[in-house]
């Protein structure tokens, strides 16, 4: 999708900069809400939901802050009201994601450690999995982390420990 076509030719040098940020930081976007989100599919309406929200809100982005932190709060924010509304569907027994790599060529070893990391941050608390997934993926401060979660340092610094250790124990100590 070519996000230039809905950006206004017009913007002034704030604005411009804030939509080259952006279109730079659509792949960490992606990657974050596939750690929240756990589906292709839905990580994509994420990402979409949370361009969207930016888009509209860009006036109120400050030239000089940092936008992926501000992105990462909207997207946040976004994935609660999502889980808010969405009834729990039934179970299936093997999910959709599982047959991607089906036919794959090559690196087979690292999509199974992949898919056991994968299968392994889903076991998180939420909580976890969101201090896990802005600090050791993305690799934000724990300042940073603490802001986009709302939560005190201490809070955070507490929660990773913790799924550090859940994941260390759900891996072994290879991880």
């Amino acid at each position: 999708m070519n996000l230039i076509r809905f950006i206004p030719a017009t913007r002034k040098t704030g604005l411009a900069a804030f939509e080259t940020e952006l279109l730079a930081l659509l792949p960490r976007l992606r990657r974050f809400a596939r750690s929240l989100t756990h589906d292709g599919a839905d990580a994509d309406d994420l990402c979409q939901v949370t361009i969207e929200k930016a888009l509209l809100a860009r006036g109120s982005w400050q030239v000089g802050t940092r936008l992926d932190s501000w992105m990462y709060r909207i997207m946040r924010n976004a994935w609660i009201d999502t889980a808010r509304a969405r009834s729990r569907a039934a179970e299936t027994f093997v999910a959709e994601e599982a047959g991607l790599s089906v036919g794959g060529t090559g690196n087979a070893e690292a999509r199974v450690a992949l898919n056991e990391v994968d299968a392994a941050m889903r076991t998180l608390p939420d909580e976890q999995r969101e201090a896990v997934a802005l600090v050791l993926v993305e690799g934000l401060a724990y300042k940073e982390a603490a802001e986009i979660l709302d939560i005190p340092m201490g809070t955070l610094t507490s929660r990773l420990v913790r799924g550090r250790q859940a994941l260390m124990a759900r891996l072994g100590e290879a991880a």
